[in-house]
């Protein structure tokens, strides 16, 4: 029997209320088995204290975020004078190899590490806009799932796959996916060889990047039937319940958890529905 394991994934739990409800929602009411905790998100305290003591089998990854919100630590090359991040993945591309900036870089993903595990253990390390992708960064990540013994980094290579809805590719982010696909296709390659050399490992695919902003139960379908043989795939979602009857992708995001036929699809298709907790 093949051996297909999927893992569908909430990132940016601890953002924001709307996001720490949605996860409570999704995995005690719907098929979310792991989440993505932002250490630096406004909502962190909740999701800890008031989520995860209801969520006991959720899966927790460190979302190491240098994009968004502010610094635990002093990053004067990576945030304005109120300690916000302010530089765009281009920027940290481009300044990669900058002994300052990876320094800055290391230390504030250390404190951001430091600051989940005092209160659950994390089974992997992803990050906010893939930022841990670029390969100087992703050294980095390593390095530090080594030192604190969390055996997952997410890699990001998406099989490229169609959804046969032709309003779908109307959507202007769709041509800058693509886009996204090879960029992060290509640093996947290069990043094995570290998850390697470290002795870690890492989904074989994602399910998330193609159709960034417009997930829903399709994208899911059509990503899974496009993967053949033996496989760890990964769906990431950014999903949120407001209080307020509010229609957006975050919305549209969460109805993913929430739909029993899209996880019989899931098992039919042969995966077992699973989190890189119950892999280890």
């Amino acid at each position: 029997m093949i051996n297909k394991k999927f893992i569908l994934n909430a990132d940016d739990f601890g953002l924001s209320p709307n996001h720490n409800q949605a996860v409570l929602e999704g995995y005690n009411n719907g098929f979310l088995t792991s989440a993505s905790l932002m250490a630096n998100g406004n909502s962190f305290e909740s999701a800890v204290h008031d989520i995860l003591p209801d969520c006991p089998e959720l899966g927790i990854a460190v979302h190491l975020n240098i994009m968004e919100g502010k610094s635990l630590t002093r990053c004067l090359h990576l945030t304005d004078k109120n300690g916000n991040f302010n530089k765009g993945y281009a920027w940290l591309i481009l300044n990669q190899n900058k002994k300052e900036v990876l320094d800055e870089i290391e230390n504030e993903f250390r404190a951001q590490i430091e600051k989940v595990l005092a209160q659950v253990k994390p089974d992997r390390l992803d990050s906010h806009v893939h930022t841990h992708a670029i390969p100087e960064i992703f050294k980095i990540t390593c390095k530090l799932a080594k030192e604190f013994n969390i055996n997952y980094v997410r890699t990001q290579f998406e099989e490229p796959y169609v959804i046969p809805k032709f309003s779908k590719h109307l959507n202007l982010a769709y041509p800058l996916n693509l886009v996204k696909i090879g960029l992060l296709q290509y640093y996947t390659m290069k990043n094995r060889k570290v998850l390697s050399e470290y002795g870690l490992k890492s989904n074989d695919f994602i399910i998330g990047v193609g159709y960034t902003g417009m997930m829903d139960c399709d994208a899911i379908q059509y990503g899974l039937e496009a993967l053949e043989g033996e496989c760890v795939a990964e769906a990431l979602i950014h999903p949120c319940k407001y209080q307020k009857d509010i229609k957006n992708s975050h919305t549209k995001e969460f109805e993913i958890t929430q739909n029993l036929t899209l996880k019989d699809t899931i098992t039919r298709l042969g995966f077992e529905i699973t989190n890189y907790k119950n892999m280890e």
